[in-house]
Parts: structure tokens; C-alpha cells; sequence
């Protein structure tokens, strides 16, 4: 099988050098992006890639590829999302769908009606620690869930020419924590209470978002789940959940730059969390990127679809009226806008 990759920027490349290094029998033929770098076109000749294109359209009009990986800006998934579709490939795309719940709605109506899979990038997923513990809550280790937790804190904020296009924190950031949420406890959200706040950057205010919340959820079981987030954690890249039930708990606990320990007398020293997304997640990557291919060659459904691209931006448009409305809102009440039974 042939791929097409769209946006080549570092998660471009990441998932390249997966395909590359680590999915057999797939070959990357093409990649496209408008401003492609010098560098960029050096990677492509040095590991085999054929065409290096600054329009995407000719990835989509190639018949040879059989599969595209969106991962070009946000407000561009849609359209290419649509486009890749109807041309009859099977989609990688970088989450979000869309922010616009109409618009994942269409993706949803077109995937029923052509032979392509379609995969959503929530790599959070297919982190080996996050995946463990879901499978240990799943097999009952820890009884009835009762509390989920979830630290989500970046080591530095966005540019705020990013934060002014991104959606908004709850659609950009804890959007990841979203689907967390569902992957570990096995449960849709009923109902989410917010409270954020300013406390990072000023400028971020002024761009019309915040940068530190705390949001309350509850499920449809009755367990409760807490989301902390933050925009900017000194010490690294902070990234833990704990699963809370009636015969114990399991706790996934940051990576760390590496595992020594000092202790003296004048106390006990470890290393900080890794402080990029990349290093934190590298192995996540490319583990989403070998179940997406192993899906087509298996012709089974992937593991995370256009579904559960939909169901975070429906609890990120429900955290968003919280925190504005100042009180608890129910998924059902935004799913009513859109028209969606649950």
C-alpha cells in the first residue's frame, strides 16, 4: 500500500518516519505541503520518498495511494478530510475533525456511504502506561470506577497568534482530556461543570481564552471524573491519570527525562517530566500509526473513529457554555442543538 502525506511539519514527519521504520509493506510515496522546507525536501529524497508536492490536490488525484495522512492545520481537516473521502482513500487524520460539529456530522454521513476507514489522532491512546491502565480498570482490578483523574499541564503556552485560531483551550488542549476520559473509563459523559481562569498570560485573556481550568464531569454510571489543566508547568510536560474504584486504584505517573534517584543528607533528588509532547509521546505515535495500518489490512473498523472525533468537541462546546453560563451543562443539551440522539 501507498500513502499520501498532507502537512508535512513535525507531526507530519513523525508519522513518516513510523511508516518508514516500522509498518511493513507500506511505502510513502508522496508528501504535500505549501511551504515546504529545503530540509524537508532533503528527508523526502534521503528515505525514499517519490513525489514532494506543494499542492495536496495531486496526492488525492494519484490512484496509486491508498491511504492519506492529514496533518496540515486545523481548519484544514475538514475540507481535506472531504476531499480524501470522495477520492476513495482511507484517512489518518490529526485530531480535531473539525470544531464545527455540522461539519464532523457531514464526514460521518460520507464514511457511511464509501468503502475507506477512517481514523481519528488521539494518540494518547496508544501510550503504553494510559493503555494499561484502561486495561486494567476494563478487567475489573480495580472494581466500580468511582473517581477519574486526569493532570494535563503544558510546559509553556502557545503563541497567542495560535491561541486567537485554535478553538479555544477545551477544544484545543483538553479536547486530548476529553477523549481520555472515554478511552479509561469505557463511559460517555453526561454532564460537565467548569471553572478557569486567567493566571498564565494576560495576553491569553485579551485573545478571548484562558489558560487554567478545572472541570468536573460526570458519567453515565454515576463516577465522577476531574480534569486539571494548565497552560504552563514550570518543571516539564505534566501528564498523569489516576483511576479511583471500590477494590483500589492504578495510577499512570509522569515519564521522566530518566529514572535515577539522589539521595543525601540534605534530601531526595529525581529528574523533571520530559518537557516536549514529542518526547512524551513518540512511542504513542507510532503505535496509533501501526493499528491504523494493521485496521486496513485487517479491513476491521479503527480503533478510534470519526465517533470519537465527535463526542470531546460535544463535551469541549458543553465545558465552554459552563464556563461562560457559570453552571453545570448537560451533553444531551448540546446534542439537542445539533440535532444528535444519544
Amino acid at each position: 500500500m501507498k500513502v499520501g502525506i498532507i502537512g508535512f511539519g513535525r507531526i507530519g514527519k513523525v508519522h513518516a518516519e513510523s511508516l518508514i521504520r516500522y509498518a511493513s509493506g507500506i511505502e510513502v510515496k508522496a508528501i504535500a505541503d505549501p511551504f515546504i522546507s529545503e530540509e524537508s525536501k532533503l528527508w523526502a529524497k534521503a528515505n525514499g520518498v517519490k513525489e514532494v508536492y506543494s499542492d495536496y490536490e495531486k496526492i488525492l488525484a494519484d490512484k496509486e495511494i491508498d491511504i492519506v495522512l492529514i496533518c496540515c492545520p486545523t481548519d484544514q481537516h475538514f475540507i481535506v478530510s472531504k476531499k480524501a473521502i470522495l477520492s476513495g482513500k482511507h484517512v489518518f487524520c490529526e485530531k480535531p475533525v473539525s470544531h464545527s460539529v455540522e461539519e464532523i456530522l457531514e464526514i460521518k454521513k460520507l464514511l457511511e456511504k464509501y468503502n475507506v476507514l477512517y481514523q481519528v489522532g488521539f494518540n494518547r491512546r496508544f501510550d503504553k502506561n494510559f493503555a494499561t491502565l484502561k486495561e486494567k480498570v476494563a478487567s475489573g482490578m480495580i472494581g466500580d470506577l468511582h473517581i477519574l483523574k486526569i493532570t494535563s499541564r503544558d510546559p509553556a503556552p502557545p503563541p497567542i497568534s495560535y491561541v486567537k485560531v485554535s478553538g479555544g483551550m477545551f477544544l484545543d488542549m483538553t479536547i486530548h482530556d476529553f477523549d481520555m476520559v472515554r478511552f479509561v473509563s469505557g463511559e460517555e459523559v453526561e454532564e460537565v461543570f467548569v471553572f478557569g481562569g486567567v493566571m498564565v498570560d494576560e495576553e491569553i485573556g485579551k485573545a478571548g481564552d484562558i489558560d487554567t481550568a478545572i472541570i468536573s464531569l460526570k458519567l453515565k454510571s454515576g463516577a465522577l471524573a476531574v480534569i486539571d489543566n494548565s497552560r504552563e508547568a514550570a518543571y516539564g510536560y505534566d501528564q498523569r491519570v489516576e483511576a479511583f474504584g471500590s477494590k483500589g486504584q492504578i495510577i499512570a505517573k509522569n515519564e521522566l527525562e530518566n529514572t535515577t534517584v539522589i539521595a543525601t543528607k540534605d534530601g531526595i533528588l529525581s529528574r523533571t517530566p520530559k518537557y516536549f509532547f514529542l518526547e512524551r509521546y513518540m512511542q504513542a505515535y507510532t503505535e496509533e500509526i501501526k493499528q491504523f495500518v494493521e485496521s486496513i489490512k485487517s479491513k476491521s473498523c479503527t480503533v478510534c473513529g470519526v465517533d470519537d472525533g465527535l463526542k470531546p468537541v460535544l463535551i469541549g462546546l458543553a465545558a465552554k457554555k459552563s464556563l461562560k453560563e457559570n453552571r453545570p451543562v448537560k451533553i444531551a443539551e448540546i446534542e439537542k442543538e445539533y440535532g444528535i440522539k444519544s
